[in-house]
């Protein structure tokens, strides 16, 4: 079955372009010219992936990562945000507000596809065959892609699940930013470590006093407590 993939952006060669890029490259691409029509097709038809344009009319791109985020009926879908190259605010706001990842204008259409994929690949990317995890009050089930702490259950996007599943498997063990980078985001040449930092934030926020478990290593990375 065809990935879809919600493409919001108020620039209708923008939406007409990279429509043909997904569909050519195999996916189902749906389109929203608005804020507020991006929220009601991403309820209504659950996309695969979100592609988000910051410079929306009505509700703008910041605000509807936000509200997404926050319904538990779409939190953890997956969202590509596209940014101008000089907004660096704009860029970690979005990060902060639970993005997944960035693109930055102008930028190539085989560049975004190559993106979405690696986005759609970490969902179902399993390191090793260890389906359940359990470390402290932590308890991570792989295949239907829950975690919980103390049984309550956790609302996580779809990076920050991978991020705690990889630390989790590898506990005890230094991970630095680059090597997360690689296996988180994919990116096969590292180079904006504040996307991890941001990432790990927001994780340890919501893990509460579990958070503990989860140790900066100052100049390097991070590691999962070992037990």
């Amino acid at each position: 079955m065809k990935a879809k993939i919600l493409l919001v952006d108020d620039e209708p060669d923008a939406l007409e372009i990279l429509g043909f890029k997904l569909r050519e490259a195999g996916f189902t691409p749906i389109f929203a010219r608005d804020g507020a029509r991006a929220l009601a097709v991403a309820r209504q038809d659950r996309p695969d992936l979100i592609v988000l344009d910051l410079m929306l009319p009505e509700v703008d791109g910041l605000e509807v990562c936000k509200i997404l985020r926050r319904d538990p009926n779409t939190a953890s879908i997956p969202i590509l945000m596209l940014t101008a190259r000089a907004a660096e605010m704009d860029r970690v706001l979005g990060l902060e507000l639970g993005a997944d990842d960035y693109v930055t204008k102008p930028f190539s259409p085989r560049e975004l596809v190559l993106r979405i994929r690696k986005l759609l690949q970490r969902l179902q990317t399993a390191e090793e065959p260890q389906s359940h995890l359990k470390v402290g009050s932590i308890e991570i089930d792989v295949p239907r892609h829950t975690a919980q702490v103390g049984g309550k259950p956790l609302v996580l996007t779809a990076t920050e699940f991978r991020l705690l599943e990889i630390l989790a498997r590898r506990r005890g063990r230094v991970q630095s930013r680059d090597r997360l980078l690689q296996d988180v985001w994919g990116y096969e040449n590292p180079i904006d470590s504040r996307t991890v930092d941001t990432h790990m934030r927001r994780l340890r926020e919501k893990l509460g006093d579990a958070a503990e478990q989860l140790e900066t290593v100052r100049g390097v990375g991070y590691r999962f407590a070992a037990e």
